[in-house]
């Protein structure tokens, strides 16, 4: 049996491929997913972790935005975009997501830099013990937020707290400082999420620093630059396009802060340090609401999500550029 052949763009004509081959390349392909068959079952209790607590709750948060649902029962009550309306009509909503948004700046603005100058000085390879420095400021970030929230706010407790009682004995205060009041609470707040997440993007800026060959160094010491030069002409400029990645790592982690916040200060006083992760839990779990709104708080989810999603799309082109940019 011959095979009819086939015509190409160029005009050529190409032997179809002989019938034996293409049935025997269908019988391979049980024997393959015979052969691979582990892989499957060890990638299964991943992939349904996955479809159970990611894509699940994802799904269901959308269809959920559509009704006006208290939790309990089938959700029936169809409400449309009515909730999403209310949402965005909602000024505490918004309150909130400017809160949240000045989580991400002040990481930005304060975290990424410090972080940065700490890990140039911890690549040093003539300081001594930077292992230990290394660990000590990595240890936040793997301690409980919950707890560090908690242990915060009794340190902060303006009645017997150990921060004004060290300000009040050294005279730096006259008076115990109420940090978690409505003036200072959001600042205060910052302050320790930034001495939490120090950790994880110091260890970014560490494997940038890594990246940097030892021939560069050398080339810049015997054309006489000093180590300002050398920071400025050789290490910033190899370590930009990581330090996209290190930005956007950055802007995502920082915009969802809810479990220091609710330990710390639950959102008050008054609001005053509510986010929108504490704004969707009080609408959907607040004991003291005659009704939980779970319709309401998805629908802030949603929206939510969506402006961090475009957020997050309007600095892709631009950070590409700029790591295209250093990458050359």
């Amino acid at each position: 049996m011959t095979s009819t052949p086939t015509l190409v763009p160029g005009g050529a004509a190409e032997p179809a491929a002989p019938p034996r081959r293409v049935a025997a390349a269908r019988r391979r392909r049980p024997g393959r997913l015979r052969r691979y068959a582990w892989h499957y079952v060890f990638l299964a209790p991943m992939l349904l972790l996955f479809v159970a607590f990611t894509l699940w709750p994802m799904v269901a948060s959308w269809w959920y935005s559509f009704f006006d649902w208290d939790g309990v029962g089938p959700a029936t009550d169809w409400v449309g975009f009515s909730n999403f309306a209310e949402v965005l009509q909602s000024r505490p909503f918004w309150h909130a997501f400017g809160n949240s948004f000045l989580f991400s700046l002040v990481a930005i603005c304060v975290e990424m830099p410090l972080a940065l100058l700490a890990a140039i000085l911890l690549n040093s390879r003539r300081l001594r013990g930077r292992n230990l420095y290394r660990l000590l400021l990595f240890l936040p970030v793997v301690t409980t937020t919950a707890v560090i929230g908690i242990v915060f706010a009794i340190m902060l407790d303006p009645a017997g707290g150990f921060v004004n009682d060290l300000l009040t004995s050294v005279g730096l205060v006259d008076s115990p400082i109420t940090f978690l009041s409505e003036s200072y609470a959001l600042p205060t707040v910052m302050a320790v999420d930034v001495w939490k997440g120090f950790g994880i993007t110091l260890v970014y800026w560490l494997a940038a620093l890594q990246t940097v060959p030892d021939d560069l160094y050398e080339a810049a010491k015997i054309d006489g630059a000093n180590g300002r030069q050398t920071l400025r002409h050789v290490t910033l400029p190899v370590i930009a396009p990581i330090g996209v990645v290190i930005l956007l790592l950055t802007f995502q982690k920082s915009m969802n802060p809810f479990d220091l916040v609710q330990a710390m200060t639950e959102g008050g006083p008054n609001h005053a340090t509510d986010v929108v992760a504490t704004y969707i839990y009080r609408y959907a779990f607040d004991p003291y609401l005659n009704a939980p709104r779970y319709g309401f708080a998805c629908a802030a989810g949603v929206v939510f999500g969506v402006i961090t999603l475009v957020m997050t799309a309007l600095q892709g082109p631009l950070l590409r550029r700029q790591y295209l940019k250093g990458s050359r």
